[in-house]
């Protein structure tokens, strides 16, 4: 049994009314890949924070020990220079500049004060070779995708020496494809030594690669198993991180369909960026009341250019097609119109575009309607704080008050608040673009009790997703959309993954 490389012993960590940690333990053994699971909230990302220098020794209790000697960081740098280094969810590179200038940012090749730019891509290149990609060192980072630029990251941990690599979530924002190839590549720099730590709410990922995991639940260490030895499946996994069995991942539900509420026909929209290219060829759907209605496709497929371009055509040119409300043919040019006409879109970017995270609960909540709390042009803010205090009740957002500044809170209360938002413009037709995605398997449940809530109130809810077992276990039916066509519509009684799967690749021809 090989020897810990990381011990933490004892860690408390208090923000101002909350205790982010309480006497956490974690033991990391050389050479393996560890998980640290956990709802959101539960401390995870703080933990790393602490081990990585971010919240400096003195503002936390407890202590760290690094192979073999103990350590007082009080900050990144120390941390790095000890070969610790920690990639965020939230990638922080610079996208003007090139591959290479990102990956020595603050440890450039220089010679007698002057950068050498030969070694500087020679050097690069290398480090490109080791982590799979195969790019020019010159190419900008706002040239390639997500999944490069995650890789371009731990390039950039390889140029200092990395002995322990965190990685918080880093298959959140990947496609299956570049998810399998980070993988591979944790693997292969287990094989050289390199120990991991990985935190993920991929259930499947964390059980596919890890070597151990440790469980935090409220701040506090729950459990730490070897995958191995303890036979560790997903439900004993989960069943620690929320403190109860989950027997139904999707809470029972007993759908109460009524009228059509939406109804899109032959909808086209062409891409704002690529002339004559159209990303929505054609496509037709119905929503009724009290239905939950899922919509699958593949990367790329156009589920959220239809999506964007339905809300108010805030995605594409040259649209065309028809939309009814309630059987009537209406006109919806903007988003303005959109939400007159009672339609809502929770973009499956919530931090980029659902909300402002420098702002508090309650203007976040207001955000999409302020006219219904305004009088004679000015907000009535104790009706403002009125409204915020009744969703953070019934959505259970935890928060102090609603006056708590949004960024701060974790994922699933963070989707909460995008909710409340557009559920506070009395909409009753809600489009719900990847509204789990970022969270963990106990808030996920609360969104889906949620969205079933919303349902039971009579209204009509379209949930994109790419999580196939999750429109299985929560929609009433299903559209497949491929290349930007709907090519299929399957009753919740007859979908499969398989057959899901098989209308998704259907390419340009279209079921009806």
């Amino acid at each position: 049994m090989t020897d810990d490389i990381l011990r933490m012993r004892g860690i408390t960590k208090t923000f101002p009314g909350v205790k982010a940690l309480q006497d956490v333990n974690l033991s990391v053994r050389r050479g393996e890949i560890h998980a640290i699971c956990g709802e959101n909230g539960a401390g995870k990302s703080t933990l790393m924070k602490v081990l990585s220098g971010v919240y400096p020794h003195g503002s936390y209790d407890g202590e760290i020990i690094f192979d073999g000697e103990p350590c007082r960081f009080s900050g990144i740098r120390d941390s790095e220079h000890r070969g610790i280094v920690i990639i965020h969810q939230e990638l922080a590179l610079s996208p003007q500049l090139s591959i290479a200038e990102n990956i020595f940012l603050g440890n450039e090749r220089a010679t007698r004060g002057l950068i050498d730019w030969n070694r500087t891509n020679h050097e690069a290149g290398l480090l490109l070779e080791r982590v799979g990609l195969h790019e020019n060192p010159v190419t900008t980072i706002s040239d390639i995708g997500v999944g490069k630029q995650q890789l371009v990251e731990i390039a950039k941990a390889l140029s200092k020496k990395v002995r322990l690599l965190i990685l918080d979530e880093p298959t959140a924002a990947l496609n299956d494809e570049d998810s399998a190839h980070l993988l591979d590549l944790l693997r292969g720099l287990r094989d050289e030594g390199i120990t991991c730590v990985i935190i993920s709410h991929k259930l499947n990922e964390v059980i596919a690669i890890a070597d151990s995991i440790t469980i935090l639940r409220d701040g506090r260490t729950i459990e730490t198993m070897s995958m191995e030895a303890d036979h560790v499946t997903e439900d004993r996994i989960i069943s620690g991180m929320v403190g109860r069995d989950l027997e139904n991942r999707f809470p029972p539900h007993e759908p109460k369909i009524g009228s059509e509420a939406l109804r899109v026909e032959d909808w086209t929209v062409y891409s704002p960026t690529q002339r004559g290219r159209k990303v929505v060829d054609g496509a037709g759907l119905t929503l009724r009341r009290g239905e939950i209605v899922g919509l699958a496709g593949l990367m790329g497929a156009g589920r959220t250019e239809l999506a964007m371009s339905i809300f108010g055509r805030s995605y594409g040119t040259d649209i065309s097609g028809r939309i009814y409300r309630d059987g009537k043919l209406v006109e919806i040019r903007t988003v303005r119109d959109a939400i007159k006409h009672g339609i809502a879109y929770a973009t499956e970017d919530r931090k980029r575009y659902g909300l402002n995270l420098i702002d508090d609960i309650k203007r976040n909540v207001s955000a999409a309607d302020l006219a219904r709390l305004a009088s004679r042009g000015w907000i009535n803010e104790n009706e403002e704080f009125r409204v915020a205090e009744e969703f953070r009740g019934s959505m259970n957002i935890k928060a102090p008050s609603v006056s708590s500044i949004t960024g701060k809170l974790s994922g699933g209360n963070q989707q909460k608040v995008v909710l409340s938002k557009w559920i506070f413009t009395d909409a009753d037709v809600l489009i719900l673009d990847e509204p789990t995605r970022g969270i963990d398997v106990g808030a996920k449940y609360e969104i889906y009790s949620i969205i079933n809530r919303l349902a039971d109130q009579g209204k009509a809810i379209l949930v994109i997703s790419s999580e196939l077992p999750e429109l299985l276990g929560l929609c009433d039916r299903i559209y497949t959309l491929s290349e930007g066509r709907i090519t299929g519509e399957v009753a919740r009684e007859d979908a499969t993954q398989e057959s899901l799967m098989h209308y998704m690749m259907k390419g340009q021809e279209q079921i009806r």
